[in-house]
């Protein structure tokens, strides 16, 4: 039997209620000055922001604080939509950045970066990795790039900002290291990370259920998906395969990630088993 239009309608109103109601519950269970929220400006992370905030409307309470790491290579599409929104829904945005590794490279992208030139807790970082040789190449969306840019400085924010819990737009169709995730995902204290918890209230949303509530309830999107860009990541390195904006393409019988860093995507389990997400 086909789908209409308004089971579609439905379908998206329950998955929005279970996902509130797991926002709830972190609402309940952490202070609001230790959760959290991860904002990359892209449809996954901003659908859960919203959601959050329509439960702090329906609370009648702030949002929570919200970070986005900008790994050295952000569209400027992005920049502008993080800008935007966090101004008109009274967002605290922190924006987060491994300055050490920048620095190293000269703020130049492609530049060699030393590991001898790194502070010590990055030059800790690049050893728990494994990786032996005596310098990388500044690129964000490297195995060592990826790591250093972001999940080094969500640590590194995690602990001076004393965050107890973070929600996350992640979502179990999109990445295969991300098929048994939970909803409540907790994350043992290391020498390098600390302790804390990871609420993940869009799991059982597919690619096409994000689109469907952004278009059921007009959640803002970056420009950038207009342009056919159908996953965000570093600028250098995420391409579009098509003009055809992002919600008529093809998604069910296609890659999401098609456009993204292939060596990166084949390395994901591991970069999520050092803590990426």
């Amino acid at each position: 039997m086909a789908t209409t239009t308004e089971d579609k309608t439905q379908l998206i109103a329950k998955k929005i209620d279970a996902a509130k109601k797991i926002i709830a519950e972190a609402l309940e269970t952490y202070p609001h000055d230790k959760l959290a929220i991860a904002w990359t400006g892209g449809k996954d992370s901003t659908l859960v922001l919203w959601l959050i905030r329509q439960v702090c409307l329906e609370q009648g309470i702030p949002i929570p604080q919200a970070f986005c790491i900008d790994e050295g290579d952000m569209f400027d599409e992005i920049r502008a939509f993080l800008a935007e929104w966090a101004e008109k829904w009274d967002v605290k945005l922190d924006m987060i950045h491994n300055h050490d590794v920048s620095r190293a490279a000269g703020g130049v992208l492609g530049n060699t970066v030393k590991v001898s030139a790194l502070n010590a807790r990055n030059r800790k970082e690049v050893e728990r990795l494994g990786y032996e040789e005596d310098e990388f190449d500044y690129e964000p969306e490297s195995f060592v790039g990826n790591h250093l840019m972001k999940t080094a400085t969500l640590n590194v924010h995690l602990e001076a900002k004393g965050i107890a819990a973070f929600v996350e737009g992640i979502r179990w169709d999109e990445q295969g290291a991300r098929a048994n995730e939970q909803y409540f995902s907790p994350r043992k204290a290391t020498s390098l990370s600390p302790e804390h918890m990871r609420v993940c209230p869009i799991l059982h949303f597919t690619e096409r259920d994000v689109w469907d509530a952004h278009f059921q309830y007009e959640i803002p999107i970056c420009a950038l998906y207009k342009q056919g860009f159908r996953s965000l990541g570093a600028r250098v390195t995420t391409r579009k395969v098509t003009d055809v904006p992002a919600w008529e393409q093809d998604l069910e019988n296609t890659t999401e990630r098609g456009g993204r860093r292939q060596d990166k995507e084949g390395l994901m389990e591991k970069l999520r088993s050092l803590g990426y997400m």
